[in-house]
């Protein structure tokens, strides 16, 4: 379970933790406020089963993971999380741009999506880096 949680020393790994979990815990935040426009609406729009419990399910594990990149403490699994929630995003309304539209609308359309589930990945491969909590409760006992 330690390998889970180690990390290395890298003090800028909080770069990409900064990126990836200020922008999945504010689209979490968005999913609530903005209901109609990026939560349920959203959610229904794309053709979701149960969308209003999908976009609440998937707005709290936005915020919640996105917090924990931040602080960086559960890193790796707060980032398969978000990794697993950005692939679901990318298969249900980017795959339909690529039959739709063709390769370069998609490209377009997708680069967000593309960034977060690579900074994603980064982050369950490297873990916290030294200045989160991770590296602070188990690093520092080793």
């Amino acid at each position: 379970m330690n390998t889970i949680f180690r990390t290395d020393n890298s003090k800028s790994t909080i770069i990409i933790r900064l990126m990836v979990g200020l922008i999945f815990l504010s689209e979490g935040v968005q999913k609530f406020i903005r209901p109609e426009s990026v939560g349920i609406g959203r959610f229904e729009k794309i053709g979701f089963d149960n969308f209003g419990f999908w976009a609440n399910f998937t707005g709290t594990f936005e915020i919640i993971c996105g917090f924990l990149l931040i602080i960086g403490l559960f890193t790796r699994i707060s980032a398969f999380i978000l990794f697993v929630i950005i692939a679901v995003a990318l298969f249900k309304t980017k795959i339909p741009i690529l039959v739709d539209k063709g390769l370069w609308d998609f490209l377009h359309d997708s680069r967000t999506d593309w960034a977060m589930s690579m900074g994603s990945l980064f982050l369950l491969l490297k873990g916290s880096g030294k200045i989160g909590l991770d590296y602070l409760f188990f690093n520092s006992r080793s």
